[in-house]
Formats: structure tokens, sequence, C-alpha cells
């Protein structure tokens, strides 16, 4: 490979700068994969500019119908290819470089969709609620206000009056979002005798990355050493602090 790949993140005041449970789930792939690349930082309001001016086509739309420009975003010299979307990216990297260990093994395609929307629908009505709000506070000054404008469009009311600290609405979903892990745990699980490190076997795949991904986000915006995320670290007999130390070496983020 003759030159690295541009991988497009959000910055944020956090250890390690990488927190975006999206951008997360490929820079795991890159670093699994173990393919050079540099990382871009964008604040929110440029993403969309920054999407466009290298060809990225927009991942969404807002309730507004406009074009939703997203990150992860990623930008190929190699091959002049430019991306948005973290499965279409991970794909594209296991067709384009095929002696790499593959995120989404051939034949898997569907059933890691399947799973990201499985997963997605059944923890997000409660983490957006839980970690959005602290992680505005964690964005540079330059994305704050994009931020958080931008989520209140997508779920409604004032970020402060979703769950604020010490409310029975945040209890609510702390404890919604331990039984959703729960039941990732059960299909983790159907098969306990395996003894199976990862979703597929003893290597991860891109349902790998999009559970880490989400954790991740967790333990950066909230603190690791933070009450909350302590508690997340003990659910399902430590489970999800595991995943998180089996994935810890692909999770190099160059700052």
């Amino acid at each position: 490979m003759a030159k690295p790949l541009i991988f497009y993140d959000i910055p944020g005041d956090v250890k390690g700068t990488a927190w975006s449970p999206n951008t997360w789930r490929i820079r795991y792939a890159l670093n699994y994969k173990n393919l050079p690349y540099t990382t871009t930082w964008v604040e929110y309001p440029d993403i969309a500019r920054t999407c466009q001016s290298i060809g990225a086509a927009p991942t969404s739309t807002w309730p507004s119908g406009a074009p939703m420009y997203t990150l992860p975003a990623l930008y190929d010299p190699s091959t002049d290819t430019a991306l948005a979307g973290s499965l279409a990216i991970a794909l594209y990297l296991d067709r384009t470089y095929p002696s790499t260990p593959p995120v989404v093994p051939a034949g898997t395609e569907v059933l890691h969709a399947a799973f990201e929307a499985a997963f997605i629908a059944a923890v997000s009505p409660h983490m957006q609620m839980l970690v959005m709000p602290v992680g505005r506070e964690r964005l540079h000054e330059a994305s704050r206000a994009h931020y958080k404008h931008a989520r209140e469009s997508q779920w409604g009311e004032r970020m402060e009056e979703w769950a604020p600290p010490g409310s029975e609405a945040r209890d609510m979903h702390w404890g919604a979002l331990e039984e959703a892990f729960g039941k990732v745990k059960g299909w983790l699980e159907t098969e306990p005798e395996s003894g199976r490190k990862f979703v597929m076997g003893d290597g991860p795949s891109f349902a790998d990355f999009v559970l880490g991904a989400r954790l991740m986000w967790m333990k950066k915006i909230l603190g690791d050493e933070s009450d909350e995320w302590n508690a997340v670290e003990k659910w399902h007999d430590g489970r999800w602090a595991q995943l998180l130390n089996d994935l810890d070496e692909y999770a190099t983020v160059d700052v």
C-alpha cells in the first residue's frame, strides 16, 4: 500500500481525543487490519463541507429532508475513493485489501448489518439520553451548539431535560440500558459451552467493533473513574469490561 488512508474523526476533550461511537468502529477496524492511516480531526460544523470536499456521499437525511453528512469518512489516495458510513467503509477495506484480516467475513454481510440494527435498536433509546448531554460538554467549543441543535432536532426536548443527574428518568434509563445489554449478552451466549471470545469466535469482527465502540463512547464521555461507568464495568459479570479489554490492542489513536 503506497499511501496512508485518511480517516476523518471528531475531536473531543477526552483522554486520547477519540470518543465517537460511530468513528471508533472504523478506528478499531483500521488498527485490526494494520493498515497505515492518518487522522484528520473535523469539528461538527465542518463535517458536511469536509465530506463534500472529498466526495463522500451523505449517509442519511435530517428530519427537514436535507442530506445528512456524517463521520466516519475515509479517503483512500491509492484508489481515489471517498466514502462514509462505518459498514460501507468496513466492506470497502475488506474488498480493497484482501490480504488483511476480514472485518466482515464473506457471506456474513447481511448478518452483520442485522446485528448492528438490532443492537442499536436495543440500546440507543436509553444510551442517547444518558450519554449525549454529557458528551456535549466534552466537545470543543466550536462543536457544542451544532451538536446540541442537531440532536434536539432528532430526539426532541432540551438535552438538559432528557435524563438529568439524580432524576427518576436517569435511573429508569440506566435500568433499561442494563436490561438491554443483558439481552445482547443472551445473543452472544447462545452456545455457552463454546467459550467464544468474540461474536464469531476467537477473532473480532465488525459486530464486536460496533459493541466496543458504544462501550468506548460511554467510558470516554462518562469518565473511566465515574460511578456510572464503574457500574457498567460490573454488569453481567464484567462481560463488557472484558470485551473492551480484549479489543484494547486495536484501540490505538494517532493524536
